[in-house]
């Protein structure tokens, strides 16, 4: 066995509400369609959608907001009026970047999202990132969205990692959950404007305050005790 297979195999990103602010945009998005379209906005249905996949969110838009549209033509134009959003600026949180690229030098990077497939592309193009993500897995490329763990368990199989040596990085209740679930580590860096249930919050193994101090040593922290301590996780045993 190799060092490196030791320890900590792979780091799996969100996406909404860890690396881009965008939790506020995709309820703008849907909005700005029930509102044209002739549904009925209501003040639960942004907390209610938040984590769902877009075969989720399409159909409760469809029977909890009265839109009169079938599920696939609310994605598809909830979806082109967020890529327009993103053309005209991607809302990266502080010090996203460089987490991202500090955390690829070491380890395969896969992300897990609830976003649709054609928004987790444009978001890695625009960004740059494209070539550090070994995989990507949207929700809606598995049967249940967070906070079932369908997505974190689909993601390691694609990057050919175990759930357990790998570590996810979540803002959110849904993402926490989910990722735990599934068997992952979980570094937790709640997002401010939606932050996570503290009962959820504490299935975390490192909870952040920010991006910044995301690093190699924070990941193996994380990990350390399903190896036998600190060393195991650096592939030091």
């Amino acid at each position: 066995m190799s060092t490196e297979r030791a320890g900590v195999e792979a780091v799996v990103f969100d996406l909404d509400g860890l690396l881009l602010e965008s939790e506020q945009e995709w309820s703008a998005a849907k909005r700005e369609l029930t509102d044209k379209r002739g549904g009925t906005w209501t003040d639960a249905a942004e907390h209610e959608m938040l984590g769902m996949s877009s075969t989720e969110w399409s159909r409760y838009m469809r029977d909890q907001l009265d839109l009169p549209l079938e599920p696939e033509e609310i994605s598809d134009a909830v979806v082109a009026i967020l890529m327009r959003r993103y053309r005209d600026g991607l809302p990266l949180l502080p010090g996203a970047n460089g987490a991202v690229r500090r955390i690829a030098a070491r380890w395969p990077l896969g992300l897990a999202s609830s976003s649709n497939r054609e928004i987790i592309d444009l978001v890695l193009e625009l960004s740059g990132w494209a070539e550090l993500f070994r995989v990507t897995v949207s929700s809606e490329e598995v049967a249940r969205g967070k906070p079932a763990p369908d997505v974190y368990v689909e993601a390691a199989k694609r990057l050919e990692a175990s759930p357990e040596r790998c570590v996810a990085v979540e803002d959110s209740s849904a993402g926490i959950g989910s990722a735990h679930t599934a068997g992952l580590a979980v570094v937790a860096i709640p997002n401010r404007a939606y932050p996570p249930d503290p009962v959820i919050l504490d299935h975390a193994d490192v909870v952040l305050d920010s991006l910044a101090d995301l690093d190699q040593g924070v990941i193996e922290r994380a990990a350390a005790p399903r190896f036998g301590g600190a060393a195991a996780a650096r592939g030091d045993v």
